[in-house]
């Protein structure tokens, strides 16, 4: 497949291009969970309780969904480098009023708005490369992101747990401050406008908004918003719920637990490379239904362990290592089967995708601890309900059979 040349497509500027979409699809991620090894110290430092620092996860996720729902058809109406030059400023604002929240409810209050700032670098950076490439092309340039943006909230914890282990949980968030103005200068330095006015969407707002709506009147589309999102959903319960199963259930330290997801990180990154190398040669609808089967059958195991007693740290580590390996393939080959899909829109079809992301994940990502306490079953059951969500829309709604893509 072609290229579109919409500016100067020389191998530098495409580098330093993907550098800074990097950047932005990896720092929302992190935002996200990067701060989990410190979720018994936070709630000791506001003196409230674990369900409400959660809520800051929930919060966090809500304002990533209303960010990426907004300003994804928003850019196609606007351009797509005045958008992420806000975004990125705006999230360095609110990451600093995190840093220095006096209460539990300012800090949720700053989760929420963070969020909806770092939707910008993720909605948008998917339009961007929807606007400049096609098929395999882009193929493989959305399983960078993904991997990226898979990999992220698995290495959070790691690197969250390295600043507290020097700092308190507030460092995290005056990091996360810091990488926001860095990606900021570098998106002003480095991304270029790539939707020329002629191509931008007229009619203002309503018309934006219009667009998405028609977007979700296509079946197929549906389908695989729900195959991603319930994927994301399943993810985000196993985020919010592993800092409390790994630490107090298997009584690991806080890097302990780091390395856990150090190791599960592996996973996603081995099977997000191995997408990018067969994207092109193996049609997307196949890989994602690999992906799908493989997130399935390592929880079913997992909670299947969990039934009959089998309650050990192998054997549930060896579990969410084929559940975030199966993700590694899930996420980019939805993505980009999505934005296939809703090529005549990218914008839009790129928020729909974030918004059913995030907007599952927010739901999800309490539900572990619902009944008061997190174990390795509660929240096994929440993560394989999800992962079942997923492959039912995959069979009634996606219905990759009828006509797979590549």
């Amino acid at each position: 497949m072609n290229v579109s040349v919409n500016f100067g497509p020389a191998r530098t500027g495409t580098g330093r291009l993907m550098i800074v979409l990097a950047g932005l699809s990896a720092v929302s991620p992190f935002a996200t969970d990067m701060y989990a090894p410190g979720f018994p110290q936070i709630v000791t430092s506001f003196g409230t309780s674990k369900t409400a620092v959660q809520f800051s996860l929930t919060a966090c996720l809500l304002g990533l969904a209303i960010g990426q729902l907004a300003l994804g058809p928003v850019s196609d109406a606007m351009g797509r480098r005045r958008l992420l030059l806000a975004g990125s400023g705006m999230f360095t604002v609110f990451s600093s009023v995190c840093a220095l929240a006096p209460s539990v409810a300012v800090f949720d209050v700053g989760r929420l708005l963070q969020g909806i700032a770092g939707g910008a670098g993720l909605v948008i950076g998917r339009a961007v490369i929807s606007d400049r490439f096609t098929g395999t092309h882009a193929a493989r340039r959305f399983a960078t992101l993904s991997v990226i943006a898979m990999t992220a909230p698995v290495l959070a914890p790691v690197v969250g747990g390295l600043i507290l282990g020097v700092g308190s949980w507030r460092l995290v968030f005056a990091a996360l401050a810091a990488t926001g103005l860095l990606l900021t200068i570098a998106v002003w330095a480095w991304v270029p406008e790539s939707l020329p006015a002629e191509r931008r969407r007229t009619g203002g707002l309503r018309a934006a908004f219009t667009t998405m709506g028609g977007l979700l009147r296509r079946r197929e589309l549906v389908g695989y918003l729900l195959v991603m999102g319930c994927a994301l959903a399943a993810l985000f319960a196993y985020i919010s719920g592993s800092p409390f199963v790994f630490q107090n259930v298997y009584g690991l330290s806080p890097t302990g637990y780091s390395l856990v997801f150090a190791t599960n990180a592996v996973g996603t990154v081995v099977t997000g490379v191995l997408f990018g190398r067969l994207a092109g040669r193996v049609g997307l609808s196949a890989l994602l239904v690999v992906g799908v089967v493989i997130t399935a059958a390592a929880t079913i195991t997992l909670v299947t362990l969990l039934a009959i007693g089998v309650s050990t740290l192998p054997a549930t580590w060896a579990c969410l290592f084929g559940l975030t390996s199966g993700f590694g393939i899930v996420l980019p080959a939805s993505t980009t089967i999505v934005l296939a899909v809703g090529r005549d829109s990218p914008g839009a079809a790129s928020g729909l995708l974030g918004g059913a992301q995030f907007v599952l994940g927010a739901a999800a990502a309490p539900l572990p601890g619902i009944l008061g306490s997190t174990t390795a079953m509660s929240m096994s059951v929440v993560v394989l309900g999800f992962v079942l969500f997923s492959a039912v829309a995959l069979c009634t709604l996606a219905r990759p059979w009828h006509g797979p893509r590549s």
